[in-house]
């Protein structure tokens, strides 16, 4: 075969690898418009804008992640889009004050996490082993019940929710992936996720639960337009509102880094999280100035990294220029939104199940034969889960506080972080000897000593 062929059968593999990256995140990337376009009564015109420029502005996020340099990009295999905990504050502060408010509160939030990016990263080391993976541990978790909800159908309160058809091509989608992983070989099993979207989406096809209706309203060309619902008020509660959401995806944000840079064999440095801090600072700003919304690293598609054994970042270059195209190309962007949702609910099961068994990948690190690590983490987890299945605990204190401790992913961090400190002062140094002896063993090569 010649050099010519290798490469464009390279490159044809990175693109599927792309294409299946940008499948795993697409339901994610427009339920947030959907959701804030529907709760401010947005006409057709200005839901077919906001879900397209949407699109285009997760594929220009996820390249300032890629494009690594001096000031921004921290150079993972990651896939960004809105981050769905703005969605409740977004929401109010649209309904409340304007939409100029709203994206007002987008870009300031934005720019303060760009000029704050240098100081939170030197906080890395309250992220030893114990932390980081007691946070994936709980994203993988607190994501599950948004996979169930996709697999009954999408919406609980329909009549066909959990119907025996939606159970059906949910369940044949996992067992496609599985299946993919286990008999697959090579290229197959990378693309399992890819494969389990077809095959489901096709057998639901077969059953008329697709609907071609979105691809033939939606227009063929749009462009991005800056002010697009117009010029931007920023009124400082709702400012403040958003630099707690910002931080907030900060922290999750941490969580990926930390654990995409575990499957990569990538030590993650402080000037690797300011740079990633950074791009995604920049990607809110300009979130703010299209008017879309605030963008962050989605975790789903660690969960992909992990199955495909794919740790190139040349997939995700793919992914990106093709959720650019389809923000340009509406009717061609909406060809991915015909996936039925029970299809997309079952890799997602798959997919977030992966994600938590990381973050159990990366406790393995930790000595639990300390009874005082085995608190933290019986104790932040316990937290994490219990405000994800009932948020209506904190419903007597103020909007603001109940918009953060509603949050599983923040309270598990939170109180990961605090008990680790409280608990364990030695955790400076006692990680970086764990993480020597699992590396050890995991690798089975010699680890010199620190000089």
């Amino acid at each position: 075969m010649s050099s010519k062929s290798t490469t464009t059968a390279r490159e044809s593999k990175a693109a599927m690898l792309g294409l299946q990256h940008l499948l795993a995140m697409y339901s994610g990337a427009v339920l947030v418009p959907l959701l804030i376009g529907g709760a401010l009564h947005f006409n057709a015109t200005q839901m077919t804008y906001l879900v397209s420029i949407d699109i285009f502005m997760s594929g220009l996020a996820t390249l300032l992640q890629l494009l690594t340099n001096r000031v921004f990009g921290i150079g993972l295999p990651v896939v960004l889009g809105c981050a769905v905990q703005a969605v409740a504050p977004l929401i109010l502060i649209g309904q409340h004050f304007s939409i100029g408010t709203m994206y007002g509160a987008i870009i300031a939030a934005g720019i303060f996490v760009f000029l704050i990016a240098g100081v939170f990263a030197k906080l890395r080391h309250l992220f030893p082993p114990l932390v980081t993976g007691i946070v994936i541990t709980v994203i993988g978790l607190t994501l599950i019940p948004i996979a169930f909800l996709n697999l009954g159908g999408g919406d609980a309160s329909a009549k066909t929710f959990g119907s025996p058809l939606n159970l059906g091509v949910g369940f044949l989608t996992v067992a496609v992936i599985i299946a993919a992983n286990v008999w697959g070989r090579g290229f197959i099993r990378q693309i399992a996720v890819l494969i389990g979207l077809l095959v489901g989406t096709l057998t639901a096809g077969a059953f008329g639960m697709v609907s071609l209706k979105p691809v033939l309203q939606a227009s063929w060309f749009h462009f991005p337009q800056p002010f697009y619902f117009g010029v931007p008020h920023f009124e400082i509660s709702s400012i403040l509102t958003m630099i707690l959401i910002s931080l907030v995806s900060m922290v999750e944000s941490t969580g990926v880094f930390f654990a995409l840079g575990d499957i990569m064999n990538k030590p993650i440095s402080e000037t690797d999280l300011k740079k990633g801090y950074r791009a995604e600072a920049l990607a809110v700003t300009l979130g703010g100035l299209f008017n879309t919304f605030p963008y962050t690293t989605f975790s789903q598609n660690v969960g992909l990294v992990q199955l495909s054994g794919i740790k190139s970042r040349r997939p995700v270059f793919y992914a990106a220029g093709f959720l650019m195209t389809l923000g340009l190309l509406p009717k061609i962007g909406a060809l991915a939104t015909i996936i039925p949702a029970p299809v997309i609910g079952g890799a997602m099961v798959v997919m977030f199940g992966m994600v938590a068994m990381q973050g159990v990948r990366m406790l393995g690190q930790v000595d639990f034969h300390n009874n005082k690590n085995i608190l933290v983490a019986a104790v932040s987890v316990g937290l994490g889960l219990g405000v994800t299945v009932q948020p209506a605990i904190f419903q007597d204190l103020p909007k603001t506080a109940q918009l953060i401790l509603s949050n599983g992913i923040v309270i598990a961090s939170f109180s990961a972080v605090i008990l680790n400190l409280l608990l364990r002062p030695e955790h400076d140094q006692q990680p970086e000897r764990e993480q020597t002896v699992v590396t050890a063993e995991n690798q089975t090569t010699a680890v010199k000593p620190k000089k």
